[in-house]
């Protein structure tokens, strides 16, 4: 059937229409458990009752202004943000894409305010990905994303995914800051070192940059800390978050020291609709759950528990799993076959996994799991595996 939609997605033929934790409910009432969490934006799942009631309560208030007038919970949020990180100032966005455009901005109008205007270019890395607007398309540099849209926009340079020398050797004068994801999330769930990110913050002082992480996939939970900067101990300069910060509402919002955005003066940047009423009260909600004492723990032991369960699932498949990494529910699959077509076998087993590169499937489910939930998601992934090695000994022509 022709659909009226641009067709950017190849999208499975499935809908849902409803959900409840972990859990999605189609069109058909069939259900499935899922492990993608809508790509990491599903932070406390579905139907949460107190989100649910923040949206509702809200909606039934105002939905909109303008950040021409304050916006009282826009400031009760980004205080809790600030509260719960490095950042001293918080400009809130509708998407990752924006937080990370603000971002990019603000490292380069704190070069030209501090007197280096010449210092406007950004090194990123290879396998990254930022967005899909032209600057984050072209700070991620990956051909298939670039392709077709004209000049790439001037001002980033990439460097190989951990190799030290091409990235000291990538500084020049006119590099402003050096742009990093704490683990790489499209590019396949490849952790950075805490020693990197260090050194990372050591050559930025050296050389007078800004650092930035791109936490819109590691932030807010996902990795067993509030920040997956936590995990290293670095102190960033500026950073953007998103997808879980909304719990499925779209926000996103980039946070910074005042150092960093001193440069962002009335009149600088702008929003239309970030920041609104209806996405704060959201927000806010999001923090009451995740900054509850115990929730990040409780984040970080069903991390570890999923880990040490796919161990022994890459154990007993070998010819399927080739390895597992990640920190917290952030978790990839590298796989020795076809990562879609993994998904796809999953699907059938009415489990949702992500694709992602470097062959990889990624696991990213709603932070509220609970063990059942991890035993049920083992059960259908082992089921996945047997799928995929009997596919492989027909090709082989090896007899069940």
């Amino acid at each position: 059937m022709n659909s009226p939609l641009l067709p950017t997605y190849a999208r499975a033929d499935i809908s849902f229409e409803r959900g409840e934790g972990a859990w999605l409910e189609a069109t058909d009432g069939s259900r499935y458990l899922d492990f993608g969490g809508g790509i990491a934006v599903a932070s406390l799942g579905y139907s949460h009752p107190h989100l649910v009631q923040a949206l509702v309560t809200q909606g039934q208030k105002i939905w909109h202004t303008s950040n021409l007038f304050r916006i009282p919970e826009g400031e009760r949020l980004a205080q809790r943000l600030v509260d719960a990180s490095f950042a001293d100032t918080v400009f809130f966005t509708n998407s990752g894409a924006e937080a990370m455009e603000c971002a990019i901005k603000m490292a380069r109008k704190y070069q030209s305010v501090s007197g280096h205007p010449e210092k406007y270019r950004i090194i990123t890395f290879e396998g990254a990905f930022h967005g899909r607007t032209l600057a984050t398309i072209a700070a991620g540099g990956q051909a298939k994303y670039l392709e077709g849209f004209g000049p790439k926009v001037e001002g980033f340079d990439q460097v190989p995914f951990g190799d030290h020398d091409a990235l000291k050797a990538a500084i020049g004068p006119e590099t402003g800051a050096i742009l990093i994801e704490p683990i790489q999330g499209e590019g396949g769930i490849r952790p950075v070192p805490p020693q990197c990110l260090r050194g990372l913050r050591e050559l930025c002082d050296e050389h007078g940059l800004l650092l930035i992480f791109d936490e819109v996939q590691t932030g807010i939970g996902r990795t067993g800390k509030f920040l997956a900067a936590e995990h290293s101990g670095v102190t960033p300069d500026i950073m953007a978050v998103a997808k879980g910060i909304g719990g499925g509402f779209p926000l996103g919002a980039c946070l910074a020291t005042s150092e960093a955005a001193k440069g962002m003066t009335a009149g600088t940047h702008g929003t239309t609709y970030g920041g609104n009423p209806l996405a704060m009260a959201v927000g806010n909600a999001v923090l009451d759950i995740v900054l509850a004492p115990g929730f990040l723990d409780h984040v970080a032991q069903m991390g570890l528990l999923l880990k040490q369960r796919l161990a022994e699932l890459q154990d007993r498949h070998g010819r399927v799993v080739e390895l597992v990494r990640g920190e917290g529910l952030m978790i990839g699959i590298k796989l020795r076959v076809n990562n879609a077509d993994f998904a796809a076998a999953a699907r059938a087993e009415h489990l949702l996994v992500i694709p992602a590169g470097d062959n990889v499937v990624r696991l990213l489910p709603p932070l509220v799991i609970a063990e059942n939930d991890v035993s049920e998601a083992l059960n259908r992934l082992e089921a996945t595996c047997r799928r995929m090695e009997a596919d492989m000994d027909k090709t082989n022509g090896v007899k069940a």
